[in-house]
């Protein structure tokens, strides 16, 4: 089969090449028949040039330029171009002359105008000769085009797939933590034998489907990761009951915006973690605002700067997700005072490796 289609394809190139030489066939009859009406000699004369033609050009198309030229080797093609230009130029005096000889008898006023003038003969078969290289320039262009363009999909592929490596690993490590965090409130209700147990396992409940099944889509709208940090926050003011005080600002402009899942929760999640009770009160304060594309978040709680909230593995990974998804797009800035740990976030969505 595969024969059959090179032989098929040898077949059409061969065909195309003779469709093409003939035309210049009658191109030279018309060009130098040019002021004559003797057409014998005119067809003689073309043929003679034809081999000629035919010559240089092959040379040009399949050595010059793809061996020397394409490959930068210009002192070895401006050398045999010489060569070449040397061979050709004896080759057209040497027709001349058949047309002086042997088809006018030495009878130089006879032969026709174009064809004893050495310049206008050249000029014939130069430019068949140039006009095929420029085409031949042009495919070897478009070829590599191709060929780059094609080089630079499978490298964007490659690492398109590197990164989707990248981010599954995250969130498999982002489970575990989160997942770890939420029972231990779960256990914490357990052993109270709290009347809220019923509520917390239906909040509990919406967050472990997120965490488990949302979080492997690509992005969710913006409003169910809104819905998901109340929830958790409820949980927390379960556990917490009144040594917590939290203040939720929460401005959404735009119903229609995606973001990755599990980029602001675990913020949240970090301050009530690593948060620190200071007279009494755990004091937390999120300020949340969403227009058009552009999403502010904003978390402070109290904290003892001895103890960071920066080492843990979900805060980690939230900023390499962060890198991965909205590299360029974001602005993160982490302010770790004597009493308060504050986290700024800016995400522009417009642009995103998720989508």
């Amino acid at each position: 089969m595969l024969n059959n289609e090179f032989i098929i394809k040898k077949i059409g190139q061969y065909f195309l090449h003779t469709l093409f030489w003939f035309g210049v066939l009658l191109f030279y009859t018309y060009f130098f028949g040019y002021g004559s009406t003797d057409i014998r000699y005119v067809l003689s004369f073309s043929l003679f040039l034809m081999p000629i033609t035919i010559a240089t050009t092959y040379v040009s198309i399949y050595k010059l330029i793809p061996d020397y030229l394409i490959t930068k080797r210009y002192f070895l093609f401006a050398l045999y171009s010489i060569y070449t230009l040397i061979i050709s130029g004896y080759l057209i005096v040497v027709s001349i002359f058949f047309g002086l000889i042997y088809l006018s008898n030495f009878k130089y006023d006879e032969m026709p105008p174009i064809s004893k003038s050495l310049l206008f003969v050249m000029i014939g078969v130069y430019l068949v000769c140039i006009l095929v290289s420029a085409i031949k320039l042009l495919k070897l262009n478009l070829k590599q085009v191709e060929k780059t363009s094609k080089l630079e999909t499978k490298i964007l592929e490659a690492q398109l797939k590197l990164k989707e490596q990248e981010l599954s690993y995250l969130k498999m490590q982002i489970h575990p933590h989160f997942l770890f965090n939420t029972l231990n409130t779960m256990y914490g209700f357990a052993l109270k034998k709290s009347d809220k147990t019923p509520e917390l396992i239906i909040k509990l409940s919406n967050l472990l489907d997120y965490i488990l099944y949302q979080v492997d889509k690509p992005f969710v709208p913006f409003t169910e990761e809104i819905d998901h940090i109340r929830d958790y926050i409820a949980l927390e003011q379960m556990r917490f009951n009144e040594t917590l005080n939290i203040e939720l600002e929460i401005d959404v402009f735009a119903d229609n915006t995606k973001i990755a899942p599990m980029v602001l929760l675990p913020f949240v999640e970090n301050s009530f973690k690593h948060g620190k009770i200071i007279d009494g009160a755990l004091n937390i304060e999120i300020s949340i605002c969403c227009e058009g594309d552009m999403i502010t978040f904003n978390i402070k709680n109290t904290a003892s700067k001895t103890e960071s909230q920066g080492n843990g593995i979900g805060l980690d990974n939230i900023k390499k997700r962060l890198e991965f998804l909205y590299a360029n797009n974001y602005e993160l800035t982490i302010d770790n005072s004597e009493n308060f740990y504050e986290v700024n976030l800016k995400l522009n969505t417009t642009e995103s490796f998720a989508k």
